[in-house]
């Protein structure tokens, strides 16, 4: 089942979120195994990020990439909030471009 997680984490601000996703790719983690989605929005100075995972255990081996990036960057991580997911309806590619 899919399951849908929100992250709130503290002190994220978009250049930590940069900086973060650069250090993921250099690491191998770009594009993780089992992560169907992934947004991140809001404030630049305190971002969130909402992804979609085919299951729980994919997300959680790629935490063990992510969470020492997220704590080396001084980011305050809080526990995510997971739901799972009842459908998903794709827009046409063009639709945010």
């Amino acid at each position: 089942m899919a399951l849908l997680l929100t992250f709130m984490n503290r002190g994220f601000s978009a250049e930590k979120y940069d900086t973060a996703v650069k250090k993921l790719e250099e690491a191998g983690a770009g594009a993780p195994k089992g992560r169907l989605y992934h947004v991140c929005y809001g404030d630049t100075d305190n971002v969130l990020v909402t992804d979609v995972w085919d299951n729980m255990e994919n997300f959680n081996e790629f935490g063990k990439t992510l969470v020492p990036i997220l704590k080396e960057l001084g980011v305050e991580l809080v526990e995510p909030n997971v739901q799972p997911v009842h459908n998903i309806k794709e827009a046409m590619a063009d639709t945010f471009a």
